[in-house]
């Protein structure tokens, strides 16, 4: 299936038309320090985020006690873990949208469960691994059983919780 995958890929005219062409060095990742999952939030809109600048949003940034940063919109760097993902995301939808582009946000959950279930070479996981603590469950696991599937559903209620304890300190670990 992988090679299956591969040669698909190669074939794929979308994906050769769009495909990345790395003109400069790979950059160190430098992480964001965070003390809890989703502490901070990066966001990133292509019309300047003007849905974000009004009173309803600012009486619920108020009531919770968040906090809004702006970056220009001419610094890219200000902002780059968004500027990075946004470029991936794009990518992304550019081999899988219509030739029209107007099909763009019923395609968007794909892109986006593609994106969070594909290893990123930096941090050698995929990010829903980095949220949850595990590999996600692929539909073709329920239908074509997998070797972990198949020990998971022979576990004891007891054996299940004690099993995910162990992957969540593992994930502190990471």
């Amino acid at each position: 299936m992988v090679q299956d995958s591969i040669y698909y890929v190669k074939k794929c005219e979308a994906c050769q038309y769009h495909a990345n062409f790395i003109h400069q060095p790979l950059e160190p990742l430098h992480p964001t320090v965070a003390s809890w999952p989703f502490e901070a939030w990066g966001l990133d809109l292509v019309d300047n985020g003007r849905q974000f600048s009004n009173s309803m949003i600012d009486k619920l940034c108020e009531k919770f006690k968040f906090k809004q940063y702006k970056a220009s919109m001419y610094n890219a760097a200000a902002n780059g873990l968004a500027e990075a993902f946004n470029k991936t995301l794009c990518s992304l939808l550019k081999k899988i949208v219509s030739k029209s582009k107007r099909d763009w946000q019923e395609r968007i959950g794909e892109a986006l469960w593609a994106y969070r279930t594909t290893h990123r070479t930096p941090t050698e996981v995929t990010p829903y691994s980095l949220i949850y603590g595990v590999e996600v469950v692929l539909p073709l696991e329920r239908e074509i059983p997998s070797l972990r599937m198949a020990v998971q559903e022979g576990l004891t209620t007891e054996d299940n919780v004690k099993l995910r304890l162990q992957e969540l300190e593992t994930l502190d670990e990471k």
